[in-house]
C-alpha cells in the first residue's frame, strides 16, 4: 500500500509547480529529465512520470528535488507555502504565493476592507463532568480574513465559509499537523476523492471521502501507512455521530 494517495488532482497540481520551478531555474528543453534524474537519484523514466502527471516523488526524493530546483519542499509538495530559496548571501531568489490572498497585519480592531470577509474557526471543546467527550463549537475569537474574490472563485457563499484546524499526522504530507483548512459548508455532497471536514462524535476530522453503496462513506488519509481506510455504512454514520461539515477549498501550513 502506498503511503500517500496520489489523486489526479494532486498529481496535476504538483506537475504544474514542477514545470514552473524548472522554467524559473532555466531547466527547459531536451535532456531536462536526465539532469533532474542524476541530481535526485532516480531514473529518467521516473522524472518523465512526474512531468506527465502519472506520479509524484516519495517524500525523501521530494526534498532532494526541491533542493535541486532551489524551491521550498513545502511549496513543491502541496503549494500552500511560499516557494523561496536563498543564495549564499542569504538573499531570497524567488517567492511565490499559490493562493492570491492578500495578507497584512491586523487585529480585531482593524476594520474590514470592502473586499474582505471574516471567516470563523470551528474548534473542539471538552465537555464538563470529566467524561473525556468533546463537542464542536464556533470559536468566539479565532478568525481569518479572506478576499471576496477568492471565495467567489471557489463558488463559496460568504456566510458558508468556516476554518478548521488539522491535528495529527494522518494527512501528511499534504496537510501536516498545525495546518488550517477553509471549508465550504454549502458543499456537503460527497464528490469522490475530494477533501472534506467532518464531525465524528464531537471530533473534528479532515479526510478524503468516497461514497459507498447505501449512503455510506469511506474515509481515507494521505498517511495510509499509519492510518488505514475507515468505512461506515449510513447506519454506522448515524450511530457514530458522523456529519459532513463541508468540502475543503483552501489550505495553509503554518510552521
Amino acid at each position: 500500500m502506498e503511503p500517500m494517495v496520489q489523486t489526479s488532482e494532486i498529481r496535476q497540481a504538483f506537475t504544474t509547480r514542477l514545470k514552473q520551478a524548472c522554467s524559473d531555474a532555466g531547466l527547459e528543453g531536451y535532456g531536462v529529465a536526465a539532469r533532474i534524474a542524476r541530481a535526485v537519484g532516480v531514473t529518467p523514466k521516473a522524472v518523465s512520470k512526474w512531468f506527465n502527471e502519472e506520479s509524484i516523488p516519495a517524500l525523501a526524493k521530494m526534498h532532494s528535488l526541491a533542493a535541486f530546483l532551489r524551491v521550498s519542499p513545502e511549496w513543491l509538495m502541496w503549494g500552500n507555502s511560499p516557494a523561496s530559496s536563498a543564495d549564499s548571501s542569504g538573499q531570497a531568489l524567488r517567492t511565490r504565493h499559490p493562493e492570491l490572498i492578500s495578507i497584512s497585519p491586523w487585529d480585531e480592531d482593524t476594520p474590514l476592507d470592502d473586499d474582505e470577509v471574516e471567516v470563523p474557526f470551528l474548534r473542539e471543546v471538552q465537555l464538563s463532568a470529566g467524561s473525556g467527550r468533546t463537542a464542536i463549537e464556533q470559536s468566539s475569537q479565532g478568525k481569518l480574513r479572506f478576499g471576496k474574490m477568492t471565495l467567489r472563485k471557489h463558488s463559496v457563499q460568504f456566510d458558508q465559509a468556516i476554518c478548521v484546524p488539522v491535528h495529527g499526522n494522518s494527512m501528511d504530507p499534504v496537510l501536516p499537523d498545525g495546518s488550517t483548512v477553509a471549508v465550504n459548508t454549502g458543499a456537503t455532497q460527497v464528490n469522490d476523492g475530494k477533501i472534506y471536514a467532518l464531525e465524528h462524535d464531537g471530533q473534528l476530522r479532515v479526510k478524503v471521502l468516497y461514497r459507498l453503496p447505501g449512503g455510506g462513506i469511506r474515509l481515507r488519509s494521505y498517511n495510509q501507512a499509519e492510518h488505514p481506510d475507515e468505512e461506515y455504512s449510513a447506519e454506522q454514520m448515524r450511530l457514530s455521530g458522523i456529519v459532513i461539515i463541508g468540502r475543503v477549498f483552501w489550505s495553509a501550513a503554518f510552521h
